[in-house]
């Protein structure tokens, strides 16, 4: 077990330590409104961590605090692991983000689109094209979630079982096949739809790999990087540092819901959202991020293949606003936002509704947890609280107090740049 620590003063790596006190005075008060449990911040500058507040409990009914070395479900941040994960599998040459999944999952050798009507009267046509590796690293393949109740398209996900966007009781293979069998919202390649993409691509990484997600993950990624706590389930010995669930009620309140299964191993192991980490494993993997692929001389990706993923690739160059908008991500709106390989990516920063730098890059989790690298301000930051929210919107104000510390260089030159 790794715990994160404080390494630096603020002021030494030119962040305002008032204005941080104020964010934490900010976060504080979500907890003292029982809005939040409790919650865990850092803020990296350089490399080096300048500010880690824990505040509030882990886990109310037991009164349990907040430590820094609590373990959080990360839910979608799981995602960008995914995408290294299939990023060091392309630079291996054993995948190639062109080739067609039904290379690898002959299930989708022959995908339908969406043309008209609903229910009995929905009609399909067959796709232009494959569905490629591309496709699902960028949320553009067509997929879709249970949850938007927003086109005909995913009612036959409910109808399928996919309400929580995996078969109950299957494996990711069971669960991938009966994505497989559906239509696809659009053709691929022509729009954005944050998606169930991921568990996809999982199932491709265990197949070109001839190993499973869970092995891959801890011996080409946790191993090398030190993530030591990160994985689909937590041990006997973790488990009294996993923080509870909790669901925003329509008052604002919270109360304990139920969460992934993290007690041993899962039968489907989800690569869209099914990991449980500490800061310390976060921090690690987004300071490889952060350099460029390498991290205490051990190297990862190359420095092309982390400024491809954290490059804009959606169609036209546009950005995630070009697309509607959907209820499963809080984002703070997507003026702004592009998307690379797993990773939200800021391609206009006067756009944003937070401030953020160009090329500024990371995804958050539905239990209001997120990450982020900071290029042009050198900046790498994580916020963890565990709570499903319905109004409760922290990100705007995390990012805007964090931007607002930033005050001048560092007084030392920072690690290798993330750009």
């Amino acid at each position: 077990m790794a715990q994160l620590r404080q390494e630096v003063d603020p002021g030494e790596v030119g962040l305002d330590e008032k204005v941080l006190d104020r964010l934490d005075q900010h976060l504080a008060h979500y907890v003292d409104e029982g809005r939040m449990p409790g919650f865990l911040v850092c803020v990296s500058r350089g490399g080096r961590v300048a500010h880690l507040t824990v505040h509030g409990r882990r886990d109310l009914a037991a009164g349990l605090p907040v430590e820094t070395d609590t373990l959080w479900r990360i839910y979608s941040m799981t995602k960008p692991v995914t995408a290294v994960a299939a990023l060091l599998l392309v630079e291996e040459g054993r995948l190639s983000l062109d080739d067609p999944v039904a290379d690898h999952l002959p299930e989708f050798a022959e995908p339908r689109v969406y043309v008209d009507g609903a229910g009995d009267t929905l009609t399909t046509r067959p796709a232009d094209g494959p569905i490629r590796i591309r496709h699902l690293m960028t949320h553009t393949a067509g997929l879709t979630f249970a949850f938007y109740h927003s086109h005909p398209v995913d009612a036959l996900y409910r109808e399928a079982g996919l309400d929580s966007s995996v078969l109950p009781g299957s494996t990711l293979a069971e669960t991938v096949a009966v994505y497989a069998g559906l239509p696809l919202q659009f053709e691929p390649g022509t729009q954005w739809n944050y998606s169930v993409a991921s568990n996809v691509l999982g199932r491709v990484i265990e197949i070109v790999s001839g190993t499973s997600l869970d092995a891959f993950f801890a011996e080409r990624i946790f191993g090398p990087l030190g993530m030591t706590d990160a994985g689909f389930w937590v041990s006997e010995q973790q488990a009294h540092r996993l923080s509870e669930l909790y669901g925003e009620k329509d008052d604002g309140t919270i109360e304990p819901v139920p969460g992934l299964p993290l007690k041993g191993r899962p039968r489907l192991l989800s690569g869209s959202g099914g990991l449980a980490a500490s800061a310390h494993d976060v921090h690690r993997f987004a300071e490889m991020l952060r350099r460029r692929g390498e991290l205490d001389g051990t190297r990862l990706l190359s420095a092309e293949t982390v400024g491809l993923m954290t490059s804009n690739h959606l169609p036209g160059g546009a950005d995630l606003r070009a697309f509607g908008t959907k209820p499963a991500h809080d984002e703070p709106g997507n003026d702004g936002l592009g998307f690379g390989l797993g990773v939200s990516v800021v391609i206009d920063p006067a756009r944003t509704v937070a401030p953020a730098g160009l090329g500024t890059f990371g995804w958050s989790g539905a239990a209001s947890t997120t990450f982020w690298v900071d290029p042009v301000r050198d900046l790498s930051v994580q916020f963890y609280t565990q709570v499903r929210p319905k109004t409760l919107k922290v990100f705007p104000d995390l990012k805007r107090l964090v931007h607002e510390a930033v005050v001048s260089q560092p007084r030392r030159p920072p690690g290798p740049p993330a750009a």
